[in-house]
């Protein structure tokens, strides 16, 4: 039996725009999916889920005709807990060269689901390298992050970017532009997430984006400009781990707002996003954003003291306010 586990992630700039080729910074924190995974002697799956954001299930299925499992759940709820493991799954037995190799797995996550923190990328990073481990190959967490990233295109159809598995694989923050990805220097920046209950619709969401920068020059313009905030906040972001006792935060959290702005006008935040996003602020927060794709989830924004984790608890439509860690280790091995 092998358990690994991989963390979750906060966008401090990108999303959307790293769809298109733009940079993104995201980094990774400590809320971690953990996946348990044991061979069968059988080629079947059997896989029991826990902490989704739905109500835990075990499912248990083998390679019949319609390649999914006889389960009483509705079949969203089923596609989105099982499409990411069983693409989890099948990149370990490529991996391992055992294409027939069966599995008990059983996945615990801190990550909400949907929320733009990184779910998915962690429990398909966690999986890839549990499975593969039980099966007795050990890969380099970039093979990992590669190996997720296609997992997550496959199920994605082609709307996936390499920025939340390689941040999830590798940890600490990461600037992926395209297939151009590498950790960057980062301080353990103060961050403060709400999460208002639900989750954005991802394909949608994107696909709104899609259409809006066919039709509209200026909001082509608008995910270029996203580009260009992301540029200024790496640099700033590196003279910020060199410095961190300066005033390159403050920096930060003002370049948040703008990738915010930028973000709403691309018509992806919502009610309860820029109701979040203004608590924090008014709060004294240096700054803040949606994070991921939108529509509902996780803002995050920077703040040193309690003040906006508190104005959050209090803010209508925020269900959960936490302070987060930098994760500066990516995926992991817990036991084997």
């Amino acid at each position: 039996m092998t358990v690994s586990s991989a963390p979750g992630k906060v966008y401090l700039f990108g999303e959307h725009a790293v769809v298109y080729g733009e940079p993104a910074v995201p980094c990774a924190i400590e809320r971690r999916a953990r996946v348990t995974v044991e061979e069968r002697t059988d080629s079947k799956l059997r896989v029991h889920a826990e902490d989704l954001s739905i109500d835990g299930f075990t499912v248990e299925y083998g390679g019949d005709a319609d390649g999914r499992p006889d389960v009483d759940v509705a079949e969203s709820l089923v596609d989105a807990a099982m499409g990411y493991v069983e693409a989890a799954v099948d990149q370990a037995r490529d991996a391992a060269s055992r294409p027939d190799a069966g599995f008990d797995i059983t996945v615990e996550s801190d990550i909400p689901l949907g929320a733009g923190l990184g779910s998915s990328a962690a429990v398909t990073v966690a999986g890839i390298d549990a499975g593969t481990r039980e099966l007795g190959v050990e890969l380099p967490a970039e093979e990992v992050a590669d190996r997720a990233f296609r997992a997550e295109y496959e199920v994605q159809e082609g709307q996936a970017s390499r920025a939340d598995t390689f941040c999830s694989a590798m940890g600490g923050a990461v600037r992926v532009e395209g297939d151009d990805c590498r950790s960057i220097d980062a301080p353990d920046l103060p961050f403060v997430i709400g999460f208002d209950g639900g989750a954005g619709d991802t394909g949608k969401l994107v696909a709104g984006v899609r259409d809006l920068r066919e039709e509209y020059g200026f909001a082509a313009d608008t995910v270029e400009a996203i580009g260009d905030v992301v540029r200024r906040g790496e640099a700033v972001l590196m003279d910020a781990a060199e410095d961190p006792d300066g005033e390159h935060v403050a920096e930060l959290g003002d370049l948040m707002d703008f990738n915010h702005g930028l973000l709403e006008a691309l018509g992806v935040s919502s009610r309860s996003l820029d109701a979040m996003v203004w608590a924090a602020r008014d709060a004294g927060a240096h700054g803040g954003k949606l994070t991921g794709a939108g529509g509902g989830g996780c803002i995050v924004a920077l703040d040193e003291t309690e003040e906006s984790e508190t104005a959050l608890e209090f803010t209508p439509g925020c269900e959960e306010a936490f302070r987060a860690e930098l994760a500066t280790e990516g995926v992991r091995v817990e036991s084997s």
